[in-house]
């Protein structure tokens, strides 16, 4: 397994994956990444999307297959997504479709891992002051995403598929904050408070359209959960993990 980095000095990865420098701003960087591989799992960063092109014309040379990390809220047909999140994501999607490489897209739901964002409420007084209490999202495990990622990139049964993985079922926030008080053993409480409060605190680390785009999410799950699949287990022949077990993986996070 080979991971593509910009700086493999300060790369925190598992011993056996060979780590190699490249920067997908900067694509004749990739190619000697590349040499050798059948397979490429992509995850797009904070980059324009007129950087893609030039990404998969270097990836089409060496790789035939490509897996996309992607977003279940992408709705088909429609020539403009709700969100620019999800529209993002359909656009790299069309991209992929057009470049000639086989390709496979993980549409997954919000990452079990975000809720990391709580840690220091929590470690500092074990109250969790967020809105949208009753939002109800089906979070995944990071592990259930890689497993299904390395099953799918290791072989070519699933050129074509759009999959949507989640977790196995939909919990509000403030069931999550229980989950992590079980796990940690510690009593917690979460605090309602304004959007609008949270919406300028993440205003200092995201453009205002993606900070909209999740508020209205958050919003939209109170009233109609996030969505739960089963495809994790039809993949891997074994359940999703819940949030529960998430949260004791990474309990101290959230222990003082």
């Amino acid at each position: 397994m080979r991971a593509l980095v910009r700086n493999p000095d300060t790369a925190d990865l598992p011993s056996g994956v060979e780590v190699v420098r490249g920067d997908l701003s900067v694509p004749d960087t990739l190619n000697e990444g590349l040499e050798g591989v059948e397979a490429v799992f992509l995850v797009w960063p904070a980059l324009p999307i007129s950087f893609a092109p030039a990404v998969l014309g270097v990836l089409k040379q060496h790789a035939p297959r490509i897996v996309y990390l992607s977003s279940m809220g992408i709705r088909e047909g429609l020539a403009q997504q709700a969100d620019p999140i999800n529209d993002f994501h359909a656009n790299i999607e069309r991209l992929i479709e057009q470049s000639g490489l086989a390709w496979t897209f993980l549409r997954v739901s919000g990452f079990a891992t975000n809720t990391l964002g709580w840690a220091q409420q929590i470690r500092s007084d074990g109250v969790v002051r967020w809105p949208y209490g009753t939002a109800a999202r089906s979070l995944i495990h990071e592990q259930d995403i890689a497993t299904v990622a390395v099953r799918v990139l290791t072989s070519d049964r699933h050129n074509g598929a759009k999959y949507v993985l989640t977790g196995p079922q939909a919990l509000t926030q403030v069931e999550q904050v229980h989950a992590i008080s079980q796990a940690i053993g510690r009593p917690l409480r979460y605090e309602e408070i304004s959007p609008e409060i949270v919406r300028q605190q993440m205003l200092t680390q995201m453009p205002p359209a993606m900070v909209d785009g999740m508020l209205n999410a958050w919003a939209g799950f109170v009233t109609e959960p996030e969505p739960v699949s089963r495809t994790v287990e039809e993949i891997m022949g074994r359940p999703a993990h819940t949030y529960s077990e998430w949260a004791i993986d990474h309990a101290s996070a959230f222990r003082v």
